[in-house]
């Protein structure tokens, strides 16, 4: 079996702004919080870190920065995907010199790539650098899914390790499961952590851990454990915040979540706006209910 990133739970970080600008001591606070509490990896510039917005010096920044603040005390791993595959690799050779421990590659976007172009995409990536690659798996964002046989193609590659799978459907992961052993899966869905993990995957690529870090660690590491039952009951516990977390499209409902508690997030970048008011009171109501606070 290939070679983990992390198990457990990395947090798909949110990236604090200044108005127009990276607010990077924010950031850094931010990260400090996660590994005081638990938190087994960090993915810098993926979608909850508004990278789609980014141009290429400040996302090679912000990566950078994030290597250097986590100094190895637990694995970053980069977001870098494209739909277009030379920008890919570009990102990805910027992040591998930066010091990322593995590298997070969505799927093309808009262009939809056909299946032996999608292929030969993620081969391209992982021939740039030495570093673990997770596939994601998004359709909700990209409108395609990695198919099976393209699964078991891509897992022929030594260095790509892992798929973060975010269709929602069980079925599909079971069908990886079942059929692309080489893979190791990660949740990309906060509230299919335990579902996912019962059929054999070994953490969460997380939203909800941007406010629940230990709580979220803690699902992981229970079921882990063999204390499925302790893991399930956390899940299950969490569930009202999670559904509230997508009840618009993230990262708007995480960094609105982070701003009712406290945490220096700033603004969102358009095209995304602030939630609606109606959105924002359900949002705030699950916050307390559960009892998050800022830590």
């Amino acid at each position: 079996m290939k070679t983990l990133p992390f198990t457990g739970s990395a947090v798909a970080i949110v990236t604090p702004f200044n108005g127009l600008e990276v607010d990077y001591d924010a950031l850094g606070e931010i990260i400090e919080m996660h590994i005081a509490n638990k938190t087994d990896a960090i993915v810098i510039c993926g979608t909850s870190g508004e990278a789609s917005t980014m141009p290429n010096e400040e996302h090679i920044e912000v990566i950078e920065y994030a290597v250097k603040k986590v100094a190895g005390r637990i694995p970053v791993i980069a977001g870098t995907g494209s739909n277009d595959t030379a920008h890919a690799i570009y990102l990805t050779k910027a992040a591998a010199d930066a010091g990322a421990d593995a590298i997070l590659s969505v799927t093309p976007y808009y262009n939809k790539a056909n299946p032996r172009g999608l292929v030969e995409h993620f081969k391209a990536i992982a021939a740039c650098c030495d570093l673990p690659i997770i596939l994601y798996n998004v359709p909700s964002r990209t409108g395609m899914t990695i198919s099976l046989p393209a699964l078991k193609e891509l897992a022929q590659v030594e260095n790509i390790v892992a798929i973060k799978e975010a269709s929602g459907n069980i079925g599909y992961v079971a069908e990886i499961a079942a059929n692309v052993p080489e893979l190791h899966i990660y949740s990309g869905n906060d509230d299919m952590i335990v579902p996912i993990m019962s059929l054999g995957g070994k953490g969460v690529i997380s939203v909800v851990a941007n406010i629940l870090p230990e709580e979220t660690h803690n699902i992981c590491q229970k079921y882990l454990d063999g204390d499925t039952a302790g893991s399930l009951k956390l899940q299950l516990e969490m569930l009202d915040v999670i559904n509230n977390l997508f009840i618009e499209v993230n990262p708007v409902p995480v960094k609105t979540a982070m701003d009712i508690l406290g945490y220096k997030v700033g603004n969102l970048r358009l095209p995304l706006a602030p939630m609606a008011d109606a959105n924002y009171n359900k949002l705030k109501a699950s916050l307390e209910a559960y009892g998050v606070k800022k830590l």
